[in-house]
């Protein structure tokens, strides 16, 4: 059984800490389309981004001046491998920094990020920095929006990858942003989703925060488990969660834990 876990990009990026020594890496699938929404980018002005993607002034200027800088030729000055560039939330969890050479050859073949601008990223896939959220209302030749753009070609990749598998799986730890970019008429692999919930004044409920960080978690702990069937995941057990099979259904795997960071 081929299991691929999925994954949101962040927002913070983090192109200054040196990166582990000998780290491979591999380009990107998508580079031709990448390549037309930094065309689409381009023509707007920084009040533009800003109002587009409602960012501040200075936000807005750093990311016109990215989309400038952007090339379609990808080398270790103008890129670094995804997982080691983000920085969000998800990838506190995940810790790729510390993941071994092996752990990260897996997770080469078991994860996948996705991406507004490049649409399916690799762990080791260079990119070059940018913001552009899956839910930008960017109109292109394609629609008025990066889910019309994107069309079902990120499915179709999806497909690709798992079709060496007669029972293959999504495990989705992305939001759902970034998950309704993934076609569900067309993805052929059992979606699974794993739902993290802290417990507050009384009740059991997923925390923002708490249950990003958790998917990352979540998919350090499979990368290190080489944890390759969804009954596996059930053993999930990092910072105090704990699989709660009364309140879990077959494709939904719902971790609870009594306090933050317990």
């Amino acid at each position: 059984m081929t299991v691929l876990f999925l994954l949101s990009p962040a927002k913070s990026l983090d192109y200054d800490t040196p990166l582990p020594a000998g780290l491979p890496h591999t380009l990107p699938a998508f580079v031709p389309d990448a390549q037309r929404l930094i065309a689409v980018l381009r023509e707007k002005s920084p009040q533009e981004v800003a109002a587009l993607m409602s960012i501040s002034d200075p936000l807005a200027a750093l990311n016109v001046a990215r989309y400038a800088a952007w090339q379609p030729r990808f080398t270790a000055a103008n890129a670094r491998q995804a997982v080691m560039a983000f920085n969000g939330d998800v990838y506190e969890g995940l810790q790729a920094q510390s993941l071994s050479l092996e752990d990260l050859q897996w997770a080469q073949q078991h994860v996948a990020i996705l991406s507004g601008l490049y649409g399916v990223l690799r762990p080791l896939d260079r990119m070059q920095p940018y913001r552009l959220e899956m839910g930008t209302r960017l109109a292109t030749d394609a629609g008025a929006n990066l889910y019309q753009f994107w069309g079902a070609r990120i499915a179709e990749h999806l497909n690709q990858r798992l079709a060496a598998d007669a029972t293959p799986v999504v495990v989705n730890l992305a939001s759902q942003e970034y998950f309704k970019s993934v076609d569900r008429k067309v993805l052929k692999a059992r979606v699974i989703e794993c739902v993290f919930e802290d417990h507050k004044a009384g009740q059991y409920k997923i925390i923002s925060f708490y249950a990003k960080r958790a998917r990352g978690l979540m998919a350090r702990w499979a990368i290190q488990q080489r944890a390759a069937t969804p009954r596996r995941l059930e053993e999930f057990d990092l910072e105090g969660y704990a699989f709660h099979p009364a309140s879990s259904q077959p494709d939904r795997l719902v971790f609870r834990r009594h306090a933050a960071g317990s």
